[in-house]
């Protein structure tokens, strides 16, 4: 089975590399980033979540480290379809006071399976990131 790596646009934010790092961190927030009308069966804490998207699986993210204000890495949870990494990078802006942040998904999907999620996820990334861009 091949990795399957998907990046999102990455995105301008007009905040300092720690509001934004403080907002993706926990993860009750991450709600606020994802398409309403496609999701349900939300349930959160502060350090993981889980979803189900309209005509797909449930999605569990748990937060499994940290590198203050640069990066969050989330895994998948137990009952995901397929085993994945998903980290949010966070990158300050050379002599500006905002940052830059974009998503990064790595996940052993099979050639099946691929066909059918690559789409999806590459539009729900995009999505979560101009969100982000309309939060700061």
């Amino acid at each position: 089975m091949a990795s399957t790596q998907i990046k999102s646009e990455v995105k301008t934010l007009k905040a300092s590399q720690e509001e934004v790092f403080n907002f993706l961190s926990d993860f009750n927030n991450i709600k606020e980033l994802l398409p309403e009308d496609k999701i349900s069966d939300w349930t959160s804490t502060q350090d993981e979540c889980s979803f189900k998207i309209q005509g797909a699986a449930t999605i569990p993210l748990v937060k499994d480290s940290v590198e203050e204000f640069s990066r969050i890495n989330i895994i998948s949870g137990p009952k995901a379809p397929f085993p994945f990494t998903l980290v949010a990078h966070i990158n300050p802006i050379e002599g500006e006071s905002g940052c830059t942040g974009h998503l990064e998904f790595d996940g052993e999907i099979n050639a099946f399976l691929k066909m059918m999620v690559v789409k999806p996820l590459t539009n729900l990334f995009d999505y979560m990131a101009h969100r982000l861009s309309k939060k700061f």
